[in-house]
């Protein structure tokens, strides 16, 4: 028999307000017979269903208690199968009327789907191979009102999903399989960072300057203090502040939050993970970057071969190493070289319809001609160097040529998965780049920062050669379990209130 609700009336015919309903009825019969699931404050679990699965021959024949929501019930009358599912997984469990007693079958067959239960019982193994649990009593722990969607085949509204991901959870074992492979791929980066002698730190999250990125930010008010305060768009400039205090080497793992545009690449807030280390620059960056994506994929993944849409990478293969001057070249057929005025550069982007700005540089206008013609046609690992001076605010000059910093973004499945640079020491310069990015936020541009006077008090402390490095933790979790939106792999994504 099928997978069905156990009474005749919880078909599509009935509407969902009836279903309540008739599910309401039958937790007041339990209130009223004295067995209300609310008043259980516990159930002694000693086994997990994918453990029993996994390791029948050492569960076989012993008793077992298990714990989770009931599934699907297959009905053949005096004995039935169950479907049980707790955070490992689903396993079946066989229920004779003979062997837990006449009454308590007559009070199971009143259970719902998605009812939470707790099973007494020894695993065997069924006629036809399957591993199950043979009950040997069996308790109702909290009852479910509201049923299940779709029939329990999978919750397949979308907006539903990521408003609902309760649900989703239950509906859907590959979500709960990605959102596992989150938490193991945090902690391998965690692992593989304190395994290099980096130190674990916390910095606020409310800043009084909104700096350490090019972002807008989500802006608060203090009451106490009478002041406007910001959500952090980076972690940056604290924990550059502990470098020069004399930590070698420092990272953080925390949310971010920056108030622009919602795409399947990105969400208002998102976890980001940023390392700085002391004596060293951005190419020992470019080595901890590729180890650590390397450690993580075999770490998590058992191999560094994996496929995200139609693209199969090996990451366990160097990264293509590549300057932005070079890579237009390479696929704009353009050279930044032969550019020497701000003229040549604004005819160079009108020619080949690039739209910029007044207060675009020659700099500006690399970067616009990298976003059109370089960026989606970096498919496999591909480090991008040097980018220039007027887009990199916080990153120290090239010595070879001032006009490019010692920068680098990781490209991969054509989006950007990391940032990283030669950390700008020079408080004098940085003081320059900051008033540069004031100006062009007094012009207009929400996303410049503001002068941090004392980030740079700290700098003219000294700050050792120190290289730092940001990486997308969300997106590093979609291209390592192959998923398309960002909003598969955060548990709750941001999502506009649906109006009344």
């Amino acid at each position: 028999m099928s997978d069905i609700e156990n009474t005749q009336t919880e078909n599509a015919e009935v509407n969902l307000g009836d279903l309540v309903q008739i599910r309401k009825d039958k937790l007041s019969e339990l209130r009223a017979d004295g067995n209300d699931p609310y008043v259980i404050t516990k159930f002694e679990v000693d086994a997990k269903a994918a453990d029993i699965k996994n390791n029948f021959e050492g569960f076989e024949n012993k008793d077992v208690c298990i714990a989770g929501r009931l599934m699907s019930r297959r009905d053949m009358g005096k004995a039935n199968f169950i479907d049980v599912m707790d955070a490992s997984g689903r396993i079946q469990c066989y229920i004779k009327i003979d062997e837990i007693g006449e009454d308590n079958f007559s009070a199971y067959k009143k259970w719902d789907i998605g009812d939470i239960i707790g099973v007494n019982g020894f695993v065997f193994k069924t006629r036809r191979g399957e591993i199950s649990v043979h009950v040997k009593s069996l308790e109702l722990l909290s009852k479910s009102l509201r049923p299940l969607p779709e029939k329990w085949h999978g919750l397949q509204d979308t907006d539903l999903r990521y408003r609902q991901r309760y649900l989703d959870l239950i509906t859907n074992p590959d979500v709960r399989d990605t959102m596992v492979k989150r938490s193991r791929i945090i902690s391998e980066i965690r692992r593989y960072l304190e395994s290099e002698a980096f130190v674990e730190v916390e910095t606020p999250v409310l800043h009084t300057i909104a700096g350490g990125a090019a972002a807008r930010p989500f802006v608060t008010h203090h009451n106490s203090l009478d002041i406007d305060m910001y959500l952090r768009i980076a972690l940056e400039l604290h924990l550059k502040r502990l470098i020069v205090g004399g930590f070698d080497r420092v990272y953080e793992i925390g949310r971010v939050f920056r108030n622009e545009g919602m795409d399947t690449r990105h969400n208002p807030e998102f976890t980001l993970l940023e390392a700085y280390q002391a004596f060293t620059d951005f190419h020992g960056m470019m080595d901890l970057c590729e180890n650590l994506i390397r450690h993580v994929a075999t770490a998590v993944l058992g191999t560094t071969k994996i496929t995200y849409g139609d693209t199969e990478m090996d990451l366990g293969q160097p990264f293509e190493r590549l300057s932005m001057k070079d890579a237009v070249k390479k696929y704009a057929n353009v050279d930044f070289d032969e550019i020497t005025t701000l003229d040549q550069a604004r005819a160079l982007a009108k020619q080949h319809h690039i739209e910029y700005e007044q207060r675009h540089e020659i700099g500006d206008i690399l970067n616009l001609f990298f976003e059109e013609y370089v960026e989606d046609k970096l498919m496999q690992p591909t480090f991008i160097t040097h980018h220039p001076v007027e887009i990199s605010p916080l990153a120290k000059k090239d010595p070879a040529d001032p006009r490019y910093t010692q920068r680098f973004e990781l490209f991969i499945v054509g989006r950007e998965h990391a940032n990283a640079f030669s950390e700008l020491n020079d408080p004098i310069d940085q003081r320059a780049r900051f008033e540069a990015q004031a100006a062009l936020k007094a012009q207009g541009d929400d996303e410049a920062c503001d002068v941090d006077e004392d980030f740079l008090n700290a700098l003219e402390y000294g700050m050792p050669p120190t290289g730092g490095i940001g990486i997308g933790v969300d997106r590093l979790v979609m291209l390592l379990t192959n998923s398309a939106s960002i909003r598969d792999v955060i548990l709750f994504p941001t999502m506009k209130p649906i109006s009344d």
